[in-house]
């Protein structure tokens, strides 16, 4: 068997398109021949300092985008749901504690991605379908609770989210994200003979396998009717 190749992810949990683009590469992860690495990161870093906008804020664009989700969520059978505030959500109380939360989970955990992909699903869940807060501690605490993790482990976590090593931890991410190309999340970069290939958004999973030399199966490869 040739090299696993390294592919790496970087999303922030604010990110809907994200949760898209993570469950898949989590599903794929053991079906291509594949080291993937988790890069959580602060997509408001990203916006800021590429000079994107979020669709959010113009009106057709999120029109659209309400529509697209909704139909997205199905397709990669992922349960989403729109919040009900989504102003609220996404501009006004943001994930930066969450994405530091996460830094923590990563920075902490040896051995491993688990801890890592499970508090991010869970975050994902609370903002994404759930209609629940994730940037007080109580909401932390609780989605960390739901990962697996125990009450002593979340304590020290959550006080390390808060150390400046964690804060530069998820600002070097962010840059690292930028210094690929990055304008939004999800971001796919495939290490290729010792060339990265950046990939943006959720529907270019086909050109990415194209890339690492593997077969797209679809949404999810180990359900029964998986394209062959």
């Amino acid at each position: 068997m040739t090299s696993r190749k390294v592919v790496e992810l970087f999303y922030d949990v604010i990110s809907p398109y994200s949760w898209f683009g993570f469950e898949v590469m989590c599903r794929y992860r053991n079906v291509w021949n594949i080291d993937l690495k988790l890069q959580p990161a602060f997509l408001g870093g990203v916006m800021a300092l590429a000079g994107n906008k979020a669709p959010g804020l113009v009106p057709n664009k999120f029109q659209y985008m309400i529509n697209d989700l909704r139909r997205l969520a199905e397709h990669f059978d992922v349960p989403l749901q729109t919040p009900s505030d989504f102003t609220e959500v996404i501009f006004k109380k943001g994930s930066l504690s969450a994405m530091r939360f996460v830094a923590a989970v990563q920075e902490k955990e040896k051995g491993g991605d688990e801890q890592v992909e499970n508090v991010s699903r869970e975050l994902w869940r609370r903002i994404w379908s759930e209609d629940k807060d994730i940037t007080k501690p109580a909401s932390l605490s609780e989605a960390a609770k739901k990962a697996g993790l125990s009450e002593n482990e979340i304590k020290e976590l959550l006080e390390m989210s808060t150390t400046t090593e964690i804060k530069d931890k998820l600002k070097n991410t962010t840059q690292a994200a930028l210094d690929y190309g990055a304008f939004g999340f999800p971001m796919i970069v495939c290490h290729v003979n010792g060339k990265p290939e950046m990939f943006f958004g959720s529907d270019r999973f086909e050109l990415t396998a194209k890339c690492i030399g593997e077969k797209w199966l679809g949404p999810n490869p180990n359900k029964p009717g998986a394209i062959l």
